[in-house]
């Protein structure tokens, strides 16, 4: 991700009497996602000092983010979980506002929502807070035939998530795409951190999907950010059931427990701004340079093995792009991963990694580099074998 502020020093923690940890698993929700940059903390900062009608900050905003990636539509949400709800949602009712209301009950509406099997994940859960009903497609694989078999009248749409695409014995966008849309079936994407490289964004959208969804967190935006862009009729029936349609439109649609303050929009939509326009080479240089000196200095100081390697967003360790140390126990310690894991969450500061296999990844992108050196040294002393 981007590289978040340069001080990680804090005291609001303490008034309810907690100390700030070093965040070196990586962008997690329950971390609290993202840092926003200096400048998009700014325009937040401004945005909470005066009010804005929602319903024109929605509108121009997803206008703003349309343009800078070059969709039909977008209206920002909160996060990429709501997105899901919202987009399947808009599947099912299209514009009849009698059916919006009535969601998540469906009497009337499109039902089905088809996912493959091997697409089978946990926020489908999410998908289906809008009423949907689940219809699994194929079994041990799906072929493109098990799809067209499946597009009957009640089908809402397909759902993607597109960071499963090409899994074995499953069937590729491009592909479900196009068997959806000869069905008159839309397609929605979930791209939630498909954010880098950048010209992915805007990728699904011109493989033709009718509706994608997006987590503002990793592109350094608000934790609780996110937006949908695709079909401009499809993001008109997602604003006409999110929270302002509540108040001010004549139906009372679920999309009211969606609600978003004024600097969460603005933060939203200048962040992905900002990572557009990145320096995304220095970015990466700059993890490496910094793996590199942790790296010299751990093998002079701790006994084990450590490997500057990269932890990706799906929780795996491939050798590139360097973002973080691979630091796996020597067998004489008596450590396991697990056992690594938690004694640096434990101690003070807390350290957050993530143990992966036989070793524990230590994300550089959400530690501050004031941070560097309290890494190591917790690192060292939670490798130490007491006497």
């Amino acid at each position: 991700m981007a590289a978040p502020a340069q001080t990680s020093s804090t005291s609001v923690y303490a008034e309810f009497g907690l100390s700030p940890l070093v965040n070196a698993s990586g962008i997690y929700t329950d971390l609290g996602g993202s840092c926003l940059s200096p400048t998009v903390w700014r325009a937040a900062s401004e945005a909470n000092r005066t009010w804005v009608a929602m319903p024109d900050l929605l509108d121009r905003t997803g206008h703003a983010i349309a343009e800078m990636i070059g969709a039909e539509a977008a209206r920002v949400v909160p996060g990429a979980s709501a997105g899901l709800a919202l987009a399947v949602a808009a599947c099912m009712t299209g514009d009849d506002g009698r059916l919006m209301e009535q969601l998540p009950a469906s009497t009337g509406s499109r039902t089905d929502l088809l996912m493959q099997s091997g697409h089978r994940y946990k926020y489908t859960r999410c998908a289906l807070m809008s009423g949907a009903r689940l219809v699994e497609v194929g079994a041990v694989s799906t072929t493109p035939s098990d799809i067209e078999e499946a597009l009957g009248p009640q089908v809402a749409c397909v759902l993607h998530p597109v960071h499963l695409d090409g899994k074995p014995g499953t069937v590729p966008l491009k592909d479900v795409v196009r068997i959806a849309h000869r069905a008159g079936v839309a397609v929605v994407v979930d791209a939630a951190y498909m954010s880098y490289p950048t010209d992915l964004i805007g990728h699904y959208g011109r493989q033709g999907s009718d509706l994608v969804c997006f987590s503002a967190k990793y592109f350094w935006g608000p934790n609780a950010g996110g937006f949908v862009y695709g079909r401009k009729d499809l993001i008109r029936t997602v604003a006409a059931l999110d929270f302002t349609r509540f108040e001010s439109g004549p139906h009372l649609v679920f999309g009211r427990a969606f609600k978003m303050d004024r600097a969460t929009v603005v933060a939203t939509t200048l962040a992905l701004r900002e990572w557009l326009t990145m320096d995304h080479d220095g970015r990466w240089a700059n993890y490496r340079a910094r793996a590199e000196k942790m790296l010299s200095e751990l093998k002079q100081r701790a006994e084990g093995t450590f490997e500057m390697v990269c932890f990706t967003l799906d929780e795996r360790i491939v050798p590139e792009p360097v973002n973080s140390l691979f630091v796996t126990p020597s067998p004489s310690s008596g450590l396991t991963a697990i056992d690594l894991e938690q004694r640096l969450a434990r101690g003070a500061p807390s350290v957050r990694a993530v143990a992966v296999g036989e070793g524990v990844s230590f994300c550089l992108e959400t530690v501050f580099e004031d941070q560097d050196a309290v890494l190591v040294d917790r690192v060292v002393g939670a490798l130490a074998v007491p006497k």
